[in-house]
């Protein structure tokens, strides 16, 4: 499987945190950084706009290190993915992602 699938099936290739820190783009950082803190209505500085990916060892933004609720789920239970999890259909966490990233929940179980 694509090293760059996270957890809950989002292309963390295509996310515009990783490609900022691929390419060490401070622009794009500052895009993401006051895009990011619109949505979520809390600060994230440029800085925090560094990660490799979710599954991928290596820097992490800060909510992908510690807090993401999916992430720190699928890893303890080793899975490669939440396709791997009984309690996908029914699960809050991944829920989350899927309410608002249809694609995500189509290729997860396109995967079991």
């Amino acid at each position: 499987m694509n090293e760059y699938i996270a957890y809950c099936r989002l292309d963390c290739e295509s996310c515009e945190a990783r490609i900022a820190t691929v390419n060490d783009d401070n622009e794009l950082r500052e895009k993401v950084s006051k895009l990011w803190s619109e949505l979520n209505e809390v600060e994230i500085s440029p800085e925090m706009i560094n990660c490799v990916g979710c599954r991928i060892d290596g820097v992490k933004t800060p909510f992908c290190d510690s807090i993401c609720p999916i992430r720190k789920c699928a890893s303890a239970r080793k899975y490669e993915t939440c396709a791997d999890c009984v309690e996908l259909d029914e699960c809050e966490k991944v829920g989350m992602i899927h309410k608002n990233n249809s694609d995500a929940l189509k290729n997860l179980k396109n995967l079991k």
